[in-house]
């Protein structure tokens, strides 16, 4: 009778079994913070999804994460919107005009890499916003026409460091189809078989 050949090395077996592991936990998901109900609006207040703060959060390990907060621009704060070219906007202050495009992309780059490194599976994004919007985002062009043709600077960011990380908005978790696509991306399995299964419009 045939056996299986031994681990080469233990660092080897050490390897397979961080991964079986993995695949044996929950999916540890990312999310903008002021969807799991902190104030770090920009008038301090939130934006709670009950499906996310409430039924995954009971489910699952989130991560939450803030780009104004993190970066240090506090909370309540001024209003920001993406300005100039859609492929390489600035992130300018509504009121005062004070540019904050270099303070947030090096923050973007670095919490891009430490993501890398803590190993997240995916991120849930607040759409629409200049930092973590990953498409869609207005945009003012210089002739003061706004155009739904950005990126958030953290979701840029995000995207190219970790280009095959699973990443949906919340307002893609009506869909069905969406949700199930990411859960399945995430490598912890169907949505169903975590008891995650999400009717169109529902709150499980």
């Amino acid at each position: 009778m045939s056996q299986n050949p031994p681990f080469p090395d233990r660092a080897a077996e050490l390897s397979l079994e961080r991964a079986e592991a993995a695949l044996a936990r929950p999916p540890r998901l990312g999310v903008s913070a002021c969807l799991l109900g902190h104030p770090t609006r920009y008038d301090g207040g939130h934006r709670r999804h009950e499906f996310i703060a409430g039924f995954l959060a009971r489910r699952l390990e989130l991560v939450p994460i803030c780009p104004e907060m993190e970066a240090g621009l506090g909370a309540p704060r001024e209003t920001m919107q993406l300005t100039g070219d859609p492929e390489r906007p600035r992130l300018v202050t509504t009121e005062t005009g004070l540019d904050r495009t270099e303070l947030m992309e090096r923050w973007a780059r670095q919490r891009a890499r430490e993501i890398e490194a803590e190993g997240l599976d995916g991120f849930i994004l607040k759409g629409g916003s200049p930092s973590c919007g990953r498409q869609g985002v207005k945009v003012r062009l210089d002739s003061g026409e706004v155009v739904r043709e950005g990126i958030g600077l953290f979701a840029k960011a995000l995207g190219q460091r970790l280009p095959h990380l699973p990443v949906i908005e919340e307002t893609a978790l009506d869909d069905p189809g969406a949700w199930e696509e990411f859960i399945r991306r995430t490598g912890a399995g169907s949505a169903g078989n975590l008891g995650l299964k999400k009717q169109k419009g529902s709150i499980p």
